[in-house]
């Protein structure tokens, strides 16, 4: 994995001033068809958790998901206003599309955006990585008609992902009316597409030369009427990172509910708007140090009844008091030195009952703060020798077996976890306070047994969590449910 170089605040979106208004109306039914994607340039599971997420949050919607498109039919899609598309991969059966040409046709309504812009849809081959026209007779002949756009094998590229400024066009649509005239965008910028008459450009943004884009405006959001159907369709979304910005949100929420009802009764997303729903637990997230994937942000999205908000670095996390702010940190992060800051902040916060939760790498953290390590985590990985105690080991991608401590399975952090196998990386050698309470452990011949395990201190709440090195761990339902628990035991919220 790469390190990313360039962030910008990752955001939890916490829409309550729809909420309210959304609960006295019906819900919109939605159907999100997914289940496979161009790999490895797009993950379709990441980014169907963060859509999903965004859509269920306002309140405004009821979602449902499909991973076997082919399962789909008119039968199933009279219960649904909307169909969201995020599939890139074989073509449906012909009873299928069929189904959802007829739904959009009929006046149902359709979402679709980014990687759903090219493919084996529109009669396209790819050999070596590169995308070629097919046969003729090859692809979908009514879904370019749905969207509106087709895309010339030859032509289908972006420049290199960056930041940069959606401007919309026309803020007398639903869909922009009363939002900021541009939002920023972490995304690929599509270019080339051939727009089909008829079409409705919303939003648009300069393709950069200088990083291999045209040097010429790009349209990025539009609208197209099929039949009595209205389509929303957007080039953007092609990872969770892009689903973060709060302007994503906007058009994601806003272009569903107008797709499916031909308005908008959503209220602006902010930056920031709002607060975490009653009796959430209120999680600061901290990294920085190490690289992580970006599957992290989707297991963090999984966590039901957990707020969180990212520190990306420990200025920005420890630069002023947590109490009445958060409930719990977790640490993903991975730095030998501590500032007195950072120490001050922290020690206050735990003593006064905030909750600790220490994920992997993170077990090398404070090398320079004894009473962390010792008693308030109750392990560390030492990177070198450190007076009497040696270097601690790893091994990157190794499959092994995770198991709850004979008579530890009833434990809150356990509860609906069992046995884990996972692909991850194992450590050994690692110095282990004699007061921890080892919950989950492995006879890995690579790795110390402890995995997971409660911290030493009395008056502290504090869990350590080995796992979280790769994408599958953060995939795995197991590992989520054990982050989930531990959240929400060390935040005194379940016994």
């Amino acid at each position: 994995m790469k390190r990313l170089t360039v962030l910008l605040p990752l955001i939890t979106f916490l829409v309550f001033g729809s909420v309210l208004q959304a609960q006295a109306q019906e819900p919109i039914r939605v159907l999100i068809i997914t289940g496979e994607a161009d790999l490895p340039w797009h993950f379709w599971r990441e980014t169907t958790g963060a859509i999903r997420k965004i859509l269920d949050t306002t309140g405004r919607f009821e979602t449902r998901l499909v991973e076997e498109p082919g399962t789909v039919n008119a039968t199933i899609l009279k219960k649904f206003d909307a169909v969201i598309i995020n599939y890139n991969g074989l073509r449906w059966p012909r009873e299928t599309e069929e189904a959802i040409t007829d739904f959009v046709h009929s006046g149902g309504g359709l979402f679709a955006f980014h990687h759903s812009s090219y493919g084996r849809f529109f009669g396209h081959e790819i050999k070596d990585g590169q995308w070629y026209p097919g046969p003729e007779d090859a692809g979908w002949k009514e879904f370019p008609k749905m969207i509106g756009a087709s895309w010339k094998p030859a032509n289908i590229g972006h420049a290199r992902r960056c930041i940069f400024e959606v401007d919309w066009m026309n803020q007398s649509h639903p869909v922009a009316a009363g939002l900021s005239p541009s939002f920023m965008a972490n995304d690929e910028l599509y270019h080339k597409l051939d727009l089909h008459e008829g079409v409705e450009v919303l939003a648009d943004a300069m393709s950069p030369a200088d990083l291999g884009g045209t040097g010429k405006r790009e349209p990025l959001i539009w609208t197209n009427n099929y039949g009595k159907g209205r389509v929303f369709y957007t080039t953007l979304g092609h990872d969770t990172l892009a689903w973060y910005e709060p302007g994503m949100a906007n058009l994601l929420s806003r272009g569903v509910e107008w797709a499916a009802s031909g308005k908008v009764t959503l209220k602006p997303i902010d930056r920031g708007f709002g607060g975490p729903a009653k009796d959430d637990v209120r999680l600061l997230v901290v990294t920085s140090g190490h690289d992580y994937p970006v599957a992290f942000y989707s297991m963090l999205d999984s966590l039901q009844g957990v707020t969180w908000s990212h520190g990306l670095t420990h200025s920005e996390a420890f630069s002023q008091s947590l109490q009445g702010r958060f409930d719990v940190v977790l640490h993903h992060d991975m730095h030998n030195e501590t500032s007195e800051q950072t120490r001050q902040t922290l020690k206050s916060f735990v003593e006064s009952g905030g909750g600790v939760v220490s994920l992997h790498h993170a077990i090398v953290n404070y090398t320079d703060w004894p009473w962390w390590y010792e008693e308030v985590i109750g392990g560390k990985y030492f990177e070198k020798p450190l007076g009497d105690h040696p270097a601690s080991t790893y091994q990157h991608d190794v499959e092994f077996s995770v198991t709850p401590v004979r008579g530890k399975e009833r434990h809150p952090v356990l509860s609906g976890v069992g046995p884990l196998w996972v692909d991850d990386e194992v450590y050994k050698g690692m110095l282990l306070s004699p007061g921890i309470e080892v919950l989950m452990e492995t006879k890995h011949p690579g790795n110390d047994p402890p995995v997971v395990y409660v911290g030493p201190h009395p008056n502290i709440r504090s869990v350590y969590i080995q796992l979280g090195h790769s994408a599958s761990t953060m995939r795995n339902p197991g590992f989520q449910q054990l982050v989930e628990n531990a959240v929400k035991w060390t935040a005194r919220r379940i016994d």
